[in-house]
């Protein structure tokens, strides 16, 4: 899942976060309004825990209430709204190319922000094109995106940053990283308990307006705010980090085998690790990914064919590091029947574990090398899959042609 600059000037940054007389879902208005304009809102007290955040961001024209007057803190935050609130707190030029997404038709009330949101880095889609709009977004994700679109990135291990959580083993394993970068740049605010993260609960509008406040103040645009909700770090902030925008793409190649062949059937994902074919460099010729550095990752079956999806940068010093890329979805497929030759089809090619079983069963030949086989155990359990079938279809995968990376989420580097 999937998945998340500063402040250009203190008078240029208008937004409205509003509801239509009746309607149920707020939407988002562009409109110019006064800098710096006094905002108060009925249902905030004094002494209300985000007053002061969604004060300033109101009075800077970043959010705004509902025609009732009210702000309605505890409300759900959509991603399409939060994309509008981070198009209108961070206006910067785009770092990579607008994408098409299935649920985003042109009309769309939000189809602008979610496209300025992408193309600036700050939040990404879901495998099969899919950006779930509607979709209330957890607090972990709002921090990624946040970390992400600033170019964040941690100073150490995030292990040890993510310490001053106390449900840190439910922070998802993709935004570790993320979430460790900003609770060092001080953007997370836990209310009530401050070492309480709630990473997969989903966001309320004082929370972003929480977050997105502190953000503000980790590029130095506005003033910091006293709360007893921020959270510290005593980990210092590197002086610079570098980051692979998300959107670029990383050649890879597989050395294992000339052809990957998998079963839409696979019971499980196929371990895969891929070697990066050339060194990844910033624009300083500093190498950012080094070639020869092992990725790994697995195969997953999705609608309509296989894609690799990478979780993990081995180094050549054996450092390991958090990556979010994917493949292409692969299509091509080879079919398999009882007359068919399978010392040629198979000759220097792998397998997964579901498309071992099917040759098997399909062709009656159970002299599988069990190195040819990737996640290969419990092959015998899988033959009562295919049993008695004259035919598999498999999806044939050429590494050399189908395996290249796209970065779902920037790569930082420190």
């Amino acid at each position: 899942m999937s998945s998340f600059r500063p402040l250009r000037s203190g008078t240029a940054v208008f937004s409205a976060l509003t509801m239509l007389a009746g309607a149920a879902t707020p939407i988002v208005v562009f409109q110019q309004a006064p800098a710096y304009a006094q905002v108060t809102f009925s249902d905030l007290s004094s002494d209300y825990w985000a007053r002061g955040f969604i004060q300033e961001l109101a009075n800077r024209g970043v959010i705004s209430g509902f025609p009732d007057g009210t702000f309605r803190p505890n409300d759900p935050v959509t991603r399409a709204q939060f994309a509008a609130m981070v198009r209108q707190a961070f206006p910067r030029s785009a770092t990579r190319g607008p994408a098409r997404f299935n649920d985003v038709p042109a009309n769309y009330w939000a189809a602008e922000a979610i496209q300025a949101a992408y193309t600036t880095g700050f939040l990404s889609g879901y495998p099969d094109n899919f950006f779930r709009p509607d979709q209330n977004i957890p607090r972990a994700q709002v921090l990624v995106s946040l970390a992400n679109g600033l170019g964040y990135g941690t100073a150490g291990a995030p292990g040890t940053t993510l310490q001053v959580y106390r449900d840190a083993n439910g922070i998802p394993d993709w935004a570790r990283s993320s979430i460790a970068a900003a609770t060092e740049r001080q953007i997370v605010v836990n209310y009530p308990d401050v070492s309480t993260l709630n990473p997969n609960r989903p966001a309320t509008r004082a929370e972003v307006a929480a977050f997105i406040y502190q953000a503000l103040v980790s590029a130095g645009q506005v003033a910091a705010i006293q709360s007893p909700y921020i959270v510290g770090s005593q980990v210092s902030v590197p002086p610079q980090a570098v980051q692979i925008p998300a959107g670029v793409t990383i050649p890879v190649q597989y050395t294992q085998a000339e052809r990957i062949y998998v079963s839409a059937e696979e019971p499980e994902p196929v371990p895969v690790t891929l070697t990066v074919a050339r060194n990844i460099v910033s624009q300083t010729n500093q190498v950012l990914i080094p070639e020869n550095s092992r990725i790994e990752g697995e195969i997953r079956i999705v609608s309509g064919g296989a894609r690799f999806y990478a979780r993990e940068v081995i180094l050549p010093d054996n450092t390991r590091r958090p990556i979010n890329a994917t493949s292409r979805i692969v299509r091509t497929t080879q079919e398999i029947n009882r007359r068919t030759n399978v010392g040629v089809i198979l000759a220097g090619a792998a397998l997964g574990a579901g498309a071992a079983a099917g040759v098997a069963a399909v062709t009656g030949d159970r002299a599988i090398a069990t190195e040819e086989v990737l996640g290969g155990a419990g092959l015998g359990a899988l033959a009562g899959l295919f049993l008695g079938r004259s035919r598999v279809t498999l999806i044939a995968i050429d590494p050399a042609v189908d395996l290249d990376l796209t970065l779902e989420e920037p790569y930082v580097v420190r």
